[in-house]
């Protein structure tokens, strides 16, 4: 996209929500110290941008409705041929107008003389209040040093609001480019589990199976997981967030990846969960199937218009009625459903938001307290899940130490639902030719 059109969209629809004489202040990312010699990968701070497109640290967006000389400033790091050998090209003042859009642009060490300047007069002031207390900070002291100037009739800001309330509402109605990226996000994180499902054999290293999924990543374009990966077989199963990815592979374990690529800054999320052997036990295959029945009946459901909170109570009703089935519960449905018996087993929601972070911004529920209705263009994911861990009460051993999620990344489209991971097989007929081929 030619001086990237996007984001030149994205400002303008910024730009027209910001009431008269405001002005919007928002700060990139910061970097984070390793060592003495070298920091962590950098990531930009997703709403920066999200209304830049800009990647480099130490940069401030000022938005200024109708300013003469320019609504969109961005202050960043001057050209320096030395510390550019070090450590690559800056796109400079030059760069900050030309490349990114910028109506005007000076040093990131020039903010302390400017600031000031662009906040007389200002009535409305957003920024991101209390995401980053240093730069919150730095506000504070240009605000302090405008209001000295009251006696020359000069007033600082007297309104203050939260800039994240705009843009996320924003950024959780994805556009045509946004949904391109991911649905190659999802490609990407589709064929690595595919690899991953099909190198999978007991005695195998939970990260030898991480290393087959990052290759993957890296090989098309991703150069880093929208999350840390996780990779557990066993017990790790049945622990939600694990991570440590470092138990051996034993011979009829379950095993579940959840992993997700992150492409031009769009985050894919994506769990199967397979035997390790490839054969499922009748055990394995029923609380597998039962979670899939939960999946399938929540995504059928999926349409604009749709509350966000039917998904999960969809999802809950559905749950229930396959644990009783399992024998898992016992009782009457409508008191299980009531009584949130099916959180023993399964105890988290059904998803999340999902775009350029992997819980991606956006609410969900409305000012007066509603719960979002799906629209066009929002994209979450459906993860519905069952966890038995050893020695749980009133469950019989034969169930112990199976865990299994399964998770898609879902677009609402105008007539339904597309699926951004349908690349990865996850029927157990599927799951099994898959990795028949490698037993």
């Amino acid at each position: 996209m030619p001086k990237h059109c996007e984001y030149e969209l994205r400002r303008t629809k910024f730009l027209k929500t910001l009431p008269k004489e405001s002005i919007a202040i928002i700060s990139s990312a910061s970097e984070h110290l390793r060592n003495g010699d070298s920091y962590y990968p950098y990531r930009q701070n997703s709403d920066f941008y999200y209304l830049t497109g800009f990647k480099e640290p130490e940069a401030v967006a000022v938005f200024i409705p109708g300013r003469k000389e320019g609504e969109f400033i961005l202050f960043c790091r001057a050209r320096d041929p030395e510390k550019e050998t070090w450590d690559g090209i800056r796109a400079g003042q030059e760069g900050a107008r030309e490349i990114y859009g910028a109506d005007q642009s000076f040093p990131f060490e020039s903010l302390n003389q400017h600031m000031p300047l662009f906040l007389e007069n200002r009535r409305h002031l957003y920024y991101a209040i209390g995401q980053d207390m240093r730069f919150n900070k730095r506000i504070l002291s240009w605000l302090s040093t405008v209001k000295k100037q009251v006696r020359k009739g000069i007033t600082a800001p007297q309104e203050f609001a939260n800039v994240e309330k705009i843009i996320h509402a924003m950024r959780l109605r994805k556009t045509t480019a946004e949904i391109t990226l991911m649905r190659k996000a999802g490609q990407i994180s589709a064929k690595a589990h595919c690899a991953a499902m099909a190198a999978c054999k007991p005695g195998l290293y939970e990260y030898e199976l991480e290393a087959e999924i990052q290759a993957i990543f890296t090989k098309n374009g991703s150069r880093s997981p929208a999350y840390n990966h996780i990779i557990g077989a066993g017990r790790n199963t049945c622990v939600l967030h694990y991570t440590d990815n470092q138990t051996q592979i034993q011979d009829g374990d379950m095993v579940l990846i959840d992993a997700g690529a992150e492409y031009a800054h769009y985050a894919a999320d994506i769990t199967r969960t397979f035997p390790a052997n490839g054969r499922f036990t009748p055990e394995q295959r029923a609380v597998y199937e039962a979670v899939l029945t939960t999946q399938l009946a929540v995504i059928k459901t999926i349409r604009p218009g749709l509350s966000w909170h039917e998904l999960q109570r969809t999802s809950e009703v559905v749950m229930t009625e396959e644990l009783l089935r399992l024998g898992l519960l016992q009782g009457q449905l409508d008191t299980l459903i009531q009584t949130g018996a099916y959180q023993k087993f399964y105890m988290h929601r059904i998803g999340h938001w999902l775009g350029m972070d992997v819980h991606d911004a956006g609410s969900y529920r409305d000012d007066q307290g509603q719960w979002q209705t799906l629209e066009p263009g929002m994209v979450f994911t459906v993860e519905p899940g069952i966890y038995i861990p050893a020695h749980t009460d009133g469950v019989a051993e034969k169930w112990w130490n199976i865990g299994v999620r399964i998770e898609d990344d879902i677009l609402v489209t105008e007539n339904g639902a597309e699926i951004l991971s349908a690349g990865v097989p996850k029927t157990v007929i599927e799951i099994e030719a898959l990795m028949a081929g490698n037993q």
